[in-house]
């Protein structure tokens, strides 16, 4: 499953999947527990596909950093929690991304981004390559 299918629903602890779109929304399934939700437009919901992190140079997609994750890993889960020290998560977070804009990428970023990585890990989701809807705009464009 590509991440273009996979939300992050404001005020709603972890990541879904999108089943469908309705008329006033759509219905997500929790990658957490399999519940299903329903969430209207006016709720803040953020894509993973559309997510990117500041470097020094330019924004980075969320994609890109789960791939580092994933080659640092070797496929598994990470070898640091979300919920350890400030510090203990910068460091991680420096070895995956060393030119990452320490003023603008904050700890709880950095958290949100473990949590969301260890969540699609554990679902089986480890393919952070680009979807075929991407990958056919990058080849229209050049």
């Amino acid at each position: 499953m590509a991440l273009d299918k996979i939300l992050s629903i404001g005020g709603k602890p972890g990541l879904y999947k999108l089943l469908t779109q309705t008329r006033a929304g759509f219905v997500g399934e929790s990658l957490l527990d399999g519940k299903r939700v329903t969430v209207s437009l006016r709720n803040n919901v953020s894509v993973l596909s559309e997510i990117a992190i500041y470097t020094l140079e330019e924004e980075v997609p969320l994609r890109e950093v789960f791939k580092k994750i994933n080659e640092k890993e070797k496929g598994g889960k990470t070898s640091i929690g979300h919920k350890e020290e400030k510090i203990k998560l910068e460091e991680y977070f420096f070895e995956i991304l060393p030119n990452y804009d320490e003023d603008r990428v904050y700890a709880s970023d950095i958290k949100k981004i473990i949590q969301w990585y260890n969540i699609l890990n554990d679902n089986g989701i480890t393919d952070f390559s680009e979807s075929s809807d991407e990958e056919a705009k990058a080849s229209e464009e050049e």
